[in-house]
């Protein structure tokens, strides 16, 4: 069999070159496929909680509201509890709007995975070469 290996022309050196550099190809690109769809789904998730703490902070600004026209509808201590409450639900809207708002900006869209095989094929497609 290693004499048959010796044999073998260029052509057909250079044809399974194209085939399992193909193959690689194609690899890679399943590989940048799958490490893309994580990340997008990590982005989705954080996106998530910002319209989440939103809407927690949403519902804080009515309870401001509603302590405001009790305010002014009645003049009683019933508003004070209302904008306790108020404040306090915005207090949680405001915190988990910034903590996933933060989570985002420091997530890394870049598949380092894929660029660094991709490198490596490069340095084992040289190799093949020589």
């Amino acid at each position: 069999m290693s004499d048959r290996q010796e044999q073998r022309s260029i052509g057909d050196l250079f044809s399974q070159l194209a085939n399992e550099t193909t193959t690689l190809v194609r690899q890679e690109v399943q590989l940048a496929k799958v490490e893309l769809s994580q990340k997008v789904a990590q982005v989705g998730k954080e996106v998530g909680f910002i319209g989440l703490g939103g809407a927690v902070a949403y519902a804080g600004l009515l309870a401001i509201v509603a302590s405001v026209i009790l305010l002014i509808a009645q003049f009683m201590p019933a508003w004070v509890s209302a904008l306790v409450v108020g404040v306090i639900v915005l207090g949680v809207g405001y915190f988990l709007t910034k903590q996933h708002l933060d989570a985002l900006t420091h997530l890394d869209p870049t598949p380092r995975a894929t660029i660094e095989t991709l490198k490596q094929d490069k340095e084992w497609a040289k190799g093949q070469m020589q």
